[in-house]
This record gives structure tokens, C-alpha cells and sequence, in this order.
């Protein structure tokens, strides 16, 4: 399924990064990345808590603006070569000069310039994400990053991490000041959580979209309440099987939420982590719910009207829907 056009809205730049990338990355800097990989060259980790470690020491080879210019570059390919013709990367200004903003503005220059560079084959948005266990006052500075750069590029602002650290609630500054900047609004919630941590980031945060989510089915009138207030879920269901957030495929609550009228999208998540790509979540959803044509069709145009992209860049991404190119 790697020619039919796609879209994602869940994919975390770093975690996106081919491991032989990371590695050639650390030879050349002479750096020692003990414990990242396995024997076979993998990403290497048992649970969701070492894979956060691993992914936090992966980010170590990526010291520089031209560091993440060059990943841009080997994540659109991959992504291109499964035929997502609209991504949204979630970048962390954390991993990208500290939070400082001088830094900040040098890191996306560079990474906006490698995505242009990669039209019109594929288009890229950013998302500015705060980490959940780095606390809230960090999440402030990287919120001010976000609303100081918010534009054509930059359209969005999120949270991500550790979900069972704090409350939703601390991190109401950061969303108010990135909403008030423009930007779109999402977060990951309903990953480990529980319903009840999605009900609560509704009610604090406010978002438009929901990251992952999934764990809402517990809760049948939160689906109704997704349901009726339009709220999208960026699903990753091979991400769900390879953490253990679910035991397999045919487990995932997928299909469930889509009978529930709750508006879900599919994303890669962290894609080298788990051993995926989108043609495979898509022949994976084929194989386990029997979904065709027409269930991607919907997936798509839901991910579209849902993007955190201006009216132009709709306009453009559903011509290549209709196109294929």
C-alpha cells in the first residue's frame, strides 16, 4: 500500500530517525551510544519507561541546526516512500537549543528549509511540543518558543512524554499561551492514562485532537462526548501493539471507536521504534478489520479537515488526494 496517498498527523521527528542515521551521526562525532541498539541494529527497549530512555539518549547524536536539517531530509524520504503526501512532525524545543529562542529560531530555519526542500513531493508542518516529565516551567519556555515562531510553518502546539507525570491542569499556561498565539492545540492523553486522563486534558487543555487516545473506549460516554464535539484521535495502533498498550491487533479499539462515531486518524507514532511504516498500518488495518478503499478514504479526509495547515495547504494536500501525486 505504498502508493496510496496518505496523511499523518502523529510523528515525533526524533523518534522518526532510522537508527543507521543515529549511528553514522554518533561514528562522526565520536560519541558513545551504549544500550540504544540491539544486536540486529534495533532500537532497544523492554517498556515504555527504558523506551523513553532510549529515545532521550538517541537525541544526543543531534547537537546541531545542520543535525536536524539532515534528519528532515531522512525522515520526509521514509515518509514519502510510503506515499504520505502531508506529515506533522512534533519537534521539542527541548532537543532543539535548550529552549533558548535564539537557538530555537537557528534549529527551524534549518529545518524548514530542508522540508521546503522536499516539495512538492511531500509537505511538512511542525508542532512544537512540550515534555510532560520535564515539569511545566520548562513546558512555559517552551511555549513562548512556539507563540515567537508561529506562522506558515509552525502551526501547532502539543504535549508529549511521560503521561502518568503531573496533571494536564499544570501545563494550562503553556496551552493558553501557545492558543492565544494561533497555533492549534493537541496532546497526548488516553496512551497509559485511562479514560480519565483524556477527559481531563479536554477539560484543562482544550484540544482540537487527542494523541492516541485510545484507551477512551473504557469510556462510553467520553466517546459520545469525542463524538459530538468533533474532538480527532491521532491513533498509532502499531505503536499501541509494540508497547504493550494494547496485546495485539486484533485487540486495538480502532474499529470500536469508529462505530462510536469518534473521528480517528493513523499515524507512525516513533515509526524505527516499532518496526513500521504507514503502508504497514495500513495493510495491517486491511488484514486484522477488513477496512478497504473507502475506510482510508475517510481516515484521510478526516486527517485533512483536522490538519493544523492554512486553507491553501488544505486545498493542496486534497488535489493530491485526488491525484495521487
Amino acid at each position: 500500500m505504498s502508493d496510496t496517498p496518505k496523511l499523518e498527523l502523529h510523528l515525533h521527528i526524533e523518534g522518526a530517525a532510522p537508527p543507521a542515521f543515529i549511528r553514522g551521526l554518533a561514528q562522526e562525532k565520536g560519541l558513545r551510544l551504549d544500550g540504544v541498539f540491539d544486536e540486529n541494529g534495533h532500537y532497544a527497549y523492554k517498556d515504555f519507561a527504558e523506551f523513553l530512555s532510549v529515545y532521550e539518549a538517541a537525541t544526543e547524536a543531534l547537537k546541531t541546526p545542520q543535525d536536524f536539517a539532515r534528519l528532515t531530509t531522512a525522515v520526509l524520504e521514509e515518509c514519502a516512500a510510503h506515499g504520505v503526501v502531508y506529515a506533522e512532525t512534533f519537534l521539542s524545543p527541548d532537543f532543539c537549543g535548550g529552549r533558548d529562542l535564539g537557538a530555537w529560531r537557528d534549529y527551524l530555519a534549518a529545518i524548514t528549509e530542508a522540508a521546503e526542500a522536499m516539495e512538492p513531493q511531500i509537505t511538512l508542518r511542525g508542532i512544537v511540543t512540550c515534555i510532560r516529565h520535564f515539569g511545566p516551567e520548562k513546558a512555559r519556555e517552551t511555549a513562548i518558543c512556539a507563540a515567537e515562531t508561529a506562522g506558515d510553518w509552525v502551526t501547532g502546539f502539543g504535549m508529549g512524554g511521560a503521561e502518568t507525570v503531573g496533571t494536564p491542569a499544570d501545563f494550562k499556561w503553556a496551552f493558553d499561551c501557545a492558543r492565544e498565539a494561533g497555533l492549534g492545540i493537541t496532546s497526548h492523553a488516553g496512551e497509559w492514562g485511562g479514560a480519565a486522563e483524556v477527559r481531563a486534558t479536554l477539560d484543562a487543555l482544550r484540544p482540537s485532537r487527542i494523541g492516541h487516545g485510545v484507551q477512551s473506549i473504557e469510556d462510553p460516554a467520553l466517546c459520545d462526548r469525542l463524538a459530538e464535539d468533533g474532538i480527532v484521535l491521532e491513533v498509532c495502533p502499531g505503536s499501541n501493539v509494540a508497547l504493550g498498550v494494547v496485546n495485539s491487533w486484533s485487540e486495538h479499539p480502532i474499529q470500536k471507536l469508529r462505530e462510536r462515531g469518534v473521528a480517528v486518524t493513523v499515524s507512525t507514532d516513533d515509526p524505527p521504534f516499532f518496526h513500521t511504516t504507514m503502508s504497514r498500518e495500513y495493510q495491517m488495518l486491511a488484514n486484522t478489520f477488513g477496512w478497504q478503499d473507502d475506510d482510508f478514504a475517510q481516515i484521510n479526509q478526516t486527517a485533512l479537515r483536522a490538519a493544523f495547515c492554512d486553507d491553501t495547504t488544505r486545498a493542496m494536500i486534497a488535489q493530491r488526494l485526488k491525484t495521487g501525486a
